[in-house]
């Protein structure tokens, strides 16, 4: 049998009495082009087949432009998360009466 951990609190998710959340996160670098800079000639199937069949060795500044992650997490944590997706700290909520 499969075990699933929580890869926030770390606890194992009992799979029979609560729902497990995938959490998928995607960062990569904003290529904001002015329209006088884009060619309208550049090939981008050929620059995509490049990357493809480009060796495997991986450039340090690869993480710089593009990361993915993917995490499990219980119920109580995805609750947490969606409440708080940056982890903000708390705003202060200041008590005022009605009148």
């Amino acid at each position: 049998m499969i075990h699933f951990t929580c890869d926030c609190c770390k606890r194992l998710i009992d799979l029979e009495h609560e729902i497990r959340y995938i959490v998928r996160m995607e960062v990569f670098a904003a290529a904001d082009t002015s329209v006088e800079a884009v060619d309208d000639d550049r090939d981008y199937l050929e620059e995509i087949e490049d990357m493809l069949s480009r060796d495997e060795h991986i450039d340090p500044l690869d993480n710089e432009v593009y990361q993915q992650a993917r995490f499990d997490l219980c119920t109580e944590c995805r609750d947490r998360f969606v409440s708080n997706p940056l982890c903000r700290p708390a705003t202060v909520e200041l008590g005022f009466s009605n009148n």
